[in-house]
């Protein structure tokens, strides 16, 4: 007994520290290109302190213990992908500098060589397993099993099981797990994971559901009509996946670059030790020294530093700022937008309707009492609208609802006073809805809002308008892009009439209405044939495609976590005139990595060439050489006060 009480009482204790060893090692396996870095980098500090105190064997064994620990990583990435790609890259010829250095007794330079690349390939990764993430996120929004009905009988099976024509079985609250169509009961289902509307959409026999899509208030009966991994929902993580495959313009550029420029240098290198001795009459002595010489001043080191800390100063500044990029490239492509496209839903307004105009008739001055005491017995948005500004109102007695009914897609009904109620669509309570109080239901449905009505046996009673509104500062960041030469186009699933009122008030170029996850793709692929470089900023799962569509994808903050990794730019706050001071800090970093650039190629050439004159030697060049490196980087880190 008394065993088995240990037994129970260690193992809750136990399971944390496996969990924290288990976590301490994917911990290690992710940073081990980062903490080897690290230690590389400690070592060669301690053998440069150390220098003259310790004898020159041991001194060697540290600069050879940094090389191997910080240059395992890029040296095997190296030669795996020169033996992979049959063609040289830039990590053979850091490689081959290093040595070179080693080889004249440079030991710190070559070093210092190792570990800036060390450092370069552990944010590489770093970046690499970060941008993995969204599709385990899309991932877990799909249900994996389903409840199939056969014979009246229900069985919980693998959604991979599920065939079309079977029957399942959705209940309130469940995901449902694949596409269908509704054979049995009405509800309503929040959709926003496909369209990224906050409204739910009520649903009837005949409708059409999708995978990932919530059921909010019923049971219902649904035939499939698509295999499990066929959905749109299935298509969404596919689109993502697509896109991400595709490498940017930049990318491909330097890989094809790569191979060119450690091809040159090593040619030069080696003819560097062997012409100068027959065409010059140079010693052979020299044609090496000069040729070690070449190797050192040659290596990208200068390159490297153009852009990297003048990136990584730039991103810290952006994220002190309220904007967080994903990567250099993005920061880069910001500076060259030329469209953007936005989705509307919680991106350039507020994500939730509110109440914008109530009418009632004069005859009864409790009517707003009446209808916030029905849509308290409601979960629907629109309801949850209507009870706050009845409140807010002074509508916070609580009435008895009697034989309240849902009726889906259209309304509910409700006794309150003993009278009969009906609130909901026009079609629903009455055909006179739109001749009440003047005709302003039509003018308000023009405007792009929601109405709702109450009527009792007298007729309409009153009006409650709704609408998802823009947010405070929408107007100004779309005039400030505009200014820019930007396009702006609002992307959306709502209706034609909602679409173009909120186009029209945020200021924007144009629009396209009634679009799903897949149309928004299309939509960005259209503006890329039209535009160079275009932008998508969302913040919902139905964006995510898009998003990783557009060269630049941006979300929102308080966006869903798959659009947040989607993105490639998130803006903290919600905080949409960030977007221009991102462009500005884009334009800014470009400039200054350009001066970087052409300076250390200036640098590199007239080493080249001093060296070739013979009026180099090896410290002056690898003062030129680190000099270049450290001003380059001086430049890049300006980027961090502006």
């Amino acid at each position: 007994m008394s065993a088995e009480s240990n037994a129970m009482n260690t193992s809750p204790s136990t399971a944390p520290t496996s969990q924290n060893q288990s976590a301490f090692i994917a911990s290690l396996k992710s940073n081990g290109e980062l903490i080897a870095a690290i230690i590389s980098g400690i070592i060669i500090l301690t053998a440069w302190l150390t220098e003259g105190i310790l004898s020159e064997p041991v001194s060697v064994g540290l600069y050879i213990s940094a090389f191997i620990i910080g240059g395992f990583a890029k040296a095997k990435e190296g030669i795996e992908e020169t033996i992979e790609d049959k063609d040289l890259n830039v990590e053979m010829l850091m490689i081959f500098a290093a040595i070179g250095s080693a080889t004249i007794g440079y030991w710190t330079e070559g070093a210092i060589l190792i570990f800036i690349f060390a450092m370069s390939g552990a944010l590489e990764t770093y970046t690499m397993n970060k941008s993995q993430r969204e599709i385990s996120s899309l991932m877990d929004l799909q249900p994996e099993e389903a409840l199939r009905v056969h014979n009246g009988k229900t069985e919980l099976v693998h959604v991979s099981e599920l065939t079309i024509g079977d029957h399942i079985l959705v209940k309130a609250g469940e995901r449902v797990p694949s596409d269908g169509e509704i054979i049995k009961g009405n509800t309503s289902l929040d959709e926003a994971a496909i369209t990224g509307e906050s409204v739910p959409v009520s649903k009837e026999m005949g409708g059409e559901v999708f995978a990932g899509t919530v059921n909010i208030n019923g049971s219902i009966t649904v035939k499939i009509t698509k295999r499990s991994n066929e959905t749109l929902f299935q298509k969404i993580i596919q689109l993502v996946q697509s896109a991400q495959s595709e490498k940017s313009p930049s990318q491909l550029f330097i890989e094809r670059f790569e191979g060119t420029y450690v091809k040159v240098v090593l040619v030069a290198v080696a003819l560097m030790m062997f012409i100068p001795h027959f065409a010059f009459g140079w010693s052979w002595q020299d044609t090496i020294y000069r040729a070690m010489i070449l190797l050192v001043v040659a290596s990208p080191c200068a390159l490297v530093a153009s852009i990297m800390p003048a990136t990584l100063s730039a991103i810290s500044n952006g994220a002190r700022n309220g904007i967080l990029f994903k990567g250099g490239v993005h920061l880069e492509n910001l500076s060259h937008l030329q469209a953007i496209a936005f989705d509307k839903t919680g991106t350039l307004t507020n994500g939730k309707p509110i109440v914008t105009d109530a009418y009632f008739r004069s005859d009864d001055e409790n009517l707003l009492t009446v209808f916030t005491s029905i849509e308290r017995e409601s979960n629907h948005p629109l309801a949850q609208a209507i009870v706050k500004y009845g409140e807010a109102n002074n509508a916070t007695e609580h009435l008895d609802v009697l034989h309240m009914k849902d009726v889906s897609g259209n309304g509910v009904t409700a006794s309150v006073y003993d009278k009969e109620w009906k609130i909901g669509k026009a079609a629903f309570v009455g055909e006179e809805a739109f001749s009440f109080h003047n005709g302003i239901a039509e003018q308000l449905a023009n405007e792009g809002k929601t109405l709702t009505f109450i009527a009792d046996e007298n007729g309409i009673a009153g009006l409650i308008a709704l609408k998802d509104t823009i947010r405070k500062d929408t107007k100004r960041a779309i005039q400030t892009l505009r200014r820019n030469g930007i396009y702006t186009v609002m992307l959306t699933g709502d209706h034609e009439t909602t679409a173009k009122a909120i186009a029209k008030e945020c200021g924007i170029d144009n629009y396209v209405a009634e679009c799903l996850p897949e149309d928004k793709v299309e939509q960005v692929k259209l503006l890329r044939q039209s535009f160079e470089n275009v932008a998508m900023v969302g913040d919902g799962i139905n964006d995510a495609p898009a998003l990783a569509t557009a060269n630049v994808g941006i979300a929102m903050g308080e966006g869903t976590d798959v659009a947040l990794e989607t993105a490639d730019v998130v803006l903290m706050k919600n905080d949409l005139p960030k977007i221009s001071n991102a462009l500005s800090l884009s334009t800014k970093m470009n400039r200054i990595v350009k001066q970087n650039v052409i300076f250390s190629i200036l640098v590199i050439m007239l080493l080249i060439i001093s060296n070739f004159l013979q009026f180099l030697n090896l410290p002056l060049g690898v003062v030129g050489h680190e000099g270049s490196t450290i001003l380059v980087i001086l430049n890049g880190l300006r980027l961090l006060r502006s």
